[in-house]
């Protein structure tokens, strides 16, 4: 019998659960060397932690790893429930107000190791986080593709730590009481760029798809975002927005320092802007998260469903 001591939190009703004990040894390289060999040969373990029957299809793991520079004051693997994330927005967030109410960080601004690069998050005297994301930039734009059932669609692949293909003109009404439809349609947009080869750089697979209309209440625009695992991100996407500001920057409709309201299905709300360093594009988002349990997960031999819910 194994125990996984485990803090789950939401940033803006997206849940992250952060592995504190009880995870794999993965060795001593980079946390990109780490997440190979996680994704390799503890692949298990990851769903075990976030899928069924211990976790859920919207559940982000987060394990908490020893970075490999003195100077952060943590290293993290974001996953779900079908693979891993190079970066998470609101993972980032529920991770620094995890450490926060451990007492392991204070108010200021904190370096987080993760897979592709090292982020700044900064607590905020309020509580709330605002994560420096690693460079995002649009790739391709008015990109069209042919979608089973809906015809062409148009729409712009950026990335913001994760690949995203963000639609503006898709007829859609994005209301909570619709996520079951939207689900639908954004995952055949999601089958319709693998069936017909577009990709992000050097082939990367495109695995979150975006939609957006007008906000309400002073947000600039409201999303729904369909994440790898066909799961919505109940939260404003962290990395969606760092890839929509991309691509606001690119047209000329968003200026350096300036904020975007960014709000989700759920019409929380993400705060946006960037700063351009070194000819990149730097976003910075801010939200709130917020602890929501402590305890350890069980892993019993003898449970069927020790290593989750799977293929069966």
């Amino acid at each position: 019998m194994q125990t996984i001591a485990i803090i789950d939190s939401h940033t803006a009703g997206e849940p992250t659960r952060v592995v504190l004990d009880g995870g794999p040894d993965l060795g001593s390289g980079s946390i990109a060397e780490r997440l190979n060999v996680f994704r390799e040969q503890f692949d298990w373990f990851r769903s075990a932690v976030v899928n069924e029957p211990r976790g859920s299809d919207a559940m982000v793991g987060a394990l908490l790893c020893e970075a490999t520079s003195a100077e952060c004051a943590a290293g993290v693997i974001f996953f779900n429930n079908v693979s891993y994330l190079g970066m998470c927005g609101h993972g980032t967030m529920g991770l620094v107000t995890t450490l926060a109410h451990l007492g392991r960080i204070g108010v200021g601004k904190h370096l987080i190791e993760t897979p592709v690069g090292i982020v700044t998050a900064e607590l905020l005297a309020d509580g709330r986080v605002t994560v420096h994301n690693v460079p995002a930039y649009r790739y391709a734009s008015n990109v069209c593709v042919e979608v089973e059932g809906y015809g062409p669609i148009t729409g712009d692949i950026a990335w913001g730590g994760n690949w995203f293909f963000l639609v503006e003109h898709h007829g859609q009404d994005l209301q909570f009481a619709r996520v079951e439809a939207l689900t639908d349609f954004t995952w055949r947009i999601r089958a319709a760029l693998e069936r017909t080869g577009i990709t992000g750089a050097n082939g990367a697979l495109i695995d979150h798809i975006e939609l957006f209309v007008p906000g309400s209440n002073g947000a600039r625009t409201r999303n729904f975002v369909l994440c790898p695992g066909k799961a919505y991100d109940r939260s404003p996407c962290g990395t969606g927005t760092s890839a929509k500001v991309a691509c606001l920057a690119a047209d000329g409709k968003l200026q350096e320092g300036e904020v975007w309201i960014q709000e989700g299905i759920l019409k929380t709300r993400f705060e946006a802007s960037y700063s351009y360093k070194d000819g990149q594009l730097w976003p910075t988002i801010t939200g709130s998260a917020f602890i929501t349990l402590e305890g350890s997960l069980i892993l019993d031999d003898h449970d069927p469903f020790q290593r989750g819910i799977r293929d069966v």
